[in-house]
């Protein structure tokens, strides 16, 4: 027997909407949304989108009416819940743009729930335009399929990060002198992987970070990694040992 196709089409484009959804709403949307579905995708009535809003999980709208500056939808089915995300922070020194935006981009794909900066003795950049790594992390979560952003906190010091760590998380910090295999010291529950800036922790700065009972050292591997490429390869490893990489990803995808 042929095999029945998936509904709704995985093609249809998605859009993160930051306004409450609820079932037959009409939706307004203008400015950039609104010209890339009828202007650039060219939509007409009758197409339909997929919607998700950090809250209420993904909906399939039908466009009621399509204009270049606005653009009206009804939302008609709820398609799933929002998804639970790892509880994984990733702590990582800000580098120079664009480097920055891509870690913001591939964290988000990767499955972490929260970004924060942290600014070190070494840290080159100390300024983050949170608009711009949000943005990128939309866009990212848009075309990977999640359905709950990561938070995208403000940058923290980090002397005033260690002073309040909370005592229920692990702390992964790549340590350039050496540690555990970050896939032995990952396990499940909250964690955090912290990263340092281009020039590394000073060692007054691992010395206060080593000091922290949830801290454990990891390594990264015998080769010398830039901080984007660190970032990355990290967050990999802790979802392949202690997060939801082994889970079936239609299990994430049926019509709630």
């Amino acid at each position: 027997m042929p095999a029945t196709p998936a509904w709704p089409p995985s093609s249809l484009p998605r859009l993160f909407v930051d306004q409450p959804l609820a079932q037959d709403a009409l939706l307004t949307l203008e400015g950039p949304p609104a010209n890339y579905l009828a202007t650039v995708l060219r939509l007409q009535p009758g197409d339909q989108v997929k919607l998700f809003d950090d809250r209420s999980g993904e909906w399939l709208a039908e466009i009621v009416e399509a204009g270049r500056k606005r653009v009206t939808l009804r939302l008609a089915t709820h398609l799933r819940e929002r998804e639970a995300v790892p509880d994984l922070w990733l702590l990582f020194a800000p580098i120079k743009r664009g480097r920055i935006d891509w870690i913001a981009e591939k964290a988000t794909e990767l499955g972490v729930a929260r970004i924060v900066p942290v600014l070190t003795r070494r840290t080159i950049v100390d300024r983050v335009n949170s608009d711009r790594l949000r943005a990128h992390a939309i866009e990212a979560a848009e075309q990977c399929d999640r359905t709950a952003l990561p938070e995208l906190a403000e940058p923290v010091k980090l002397a005033s990060l260690l002073a309040d760590w909370p005592a229920d998380r692990a702390l992964l910090f790549a340590d350039e002198q050496g540690g555990v295999p970050l896939a032995e010291a990952a396990a499940p529950g909250p964690a955090a992987i912290l990263i340092g800036p281009e020039g590394g922790f000073t060692d007054e700065e691992r010395a206060v970070i080593r000091a922290i009972p949830q801290a454990q050292a990891v390594s990264l591997g015998p080769r010398i990694l830039r901080a984007d490429t660190a970032a990355l390869a990290a967050i990999a490893l802790w979802m392949a040992s202690a997060g939801d990489w082994d889970l079936d990803p239609s299990s994430r995808r049926r019509p709630g």
